[in-house]
């Protein structure tokens, strides 16, 4: 069954996705605790600017942000290629590593340290490797709950979106159904993960929340934009790798049109 499963090309493909898929979901959540500012990325000054009231904003974004529109252009390709059911599992499947891996991080974070350890890092002008440690790894529990809440549910309207669309142009204009579904997901997901991390979980108030969520999904939205081409791509690779016979059958499949020729 093992080697059947290891013959067959979409089944390898697929697992080569979910291991990325996962892989850059839980990189993004690990490295999401450092804010950078996108202007000084590009070699501007900040713009400082204001949304909703709030004075002195800018495109100050968590690093995870970088990685997150992958997650957006696999779930498209997965959903044209595999189907909802198959978005699903791996988004649960992420879902389900993720939490072992903050569940992991909280146990390292409470285990007691070796005595020459906290102090080892002061050759590196570290203080404290505890508080080092505990600042990289240990976030708050409502940023967790937040991130993981957001990522399911941005996975299924993208999901739902996509497949509404696709009903409607059947295999034609892949960058409407992708950019669609992704621009309105990002949304949705900027404002999730926002509302349950800082404003339950914090006390923000609303013309802050939805100021952030603003500037992060201005950001999204144009990465959504700049990214369609790799869609494109990336179809062509697959299917040059599966064969257009097999890409076509597994894209019927996909729509639920199994017994179309």
């Amino acid at each position: 069954m093992i080697t059947n499963i290891l013959k067959d090309r979409s089944s390898k493909l697929f697992i080569f996705i979910t291991a990325f898929f996962v892989a850059n979901a839980l990189i993004a959540e690990c490295i999401g605790g450092k804010i950078f500012s996108f202007e000084k990325l590009i070699g501007v000054h900040p713009l400082n600017f204001t949304i909703f009231g709030q004075s002195g904003m800018a495109f100050n974004l968590t690093c995870g942000v970088l990685l997150w529109p992958l997650e957006f252009i696999i779930t498209d390709i997965v959903n044209e290629f595999y189907g909802p059911k198959a978005v699903r599992a791996i988004s649960y499947i992420a879902v389900g590593l993720i939490s072992y891996a903050f569940l992991m991080f909280y146990i390292a974070i409470h285990v007691p340290g070796a005595d020459f350890w906290f102090t080892s890092g002061k050759e590196s002008d570290i203080p404290n490797m505890q508080d080092a440690f505990s600042g990289i790894f240990g976030q708050g529990m409502w940023i967790i709950v937040g991130s993981l809440m957001a990522f399911l549910v941005s996975q299924f309207v993208d999901v739902y979106i996509f497949h509404r669309i696709k009903k409607i142009t059947g295999d034609k204009w892949v960058w409407l159904r992708s950019t669609g579904s992704t621009v309105v997901s990002q949304l949705v997901d900027s404002f999730v993960v926002l509302f349950i991390a800082f404003k339950i979980g914090k006390g923000w108030s609303w013309q802050l929340v939805l100021a952030i969520c603003i500037v992060n999904y201005i950001y999204k939205f144009s990465m959504a934009v700049l990214l369609t081409p790799v869609i494109y791509l990336i179809e062509k690779l697959m299917t040059n790798y599966l064969g257009e016979a097999v890409a076509h059958k597994m894209k019927l499949s996909a729509m639920g049109k199994a017994n179309e020729v």
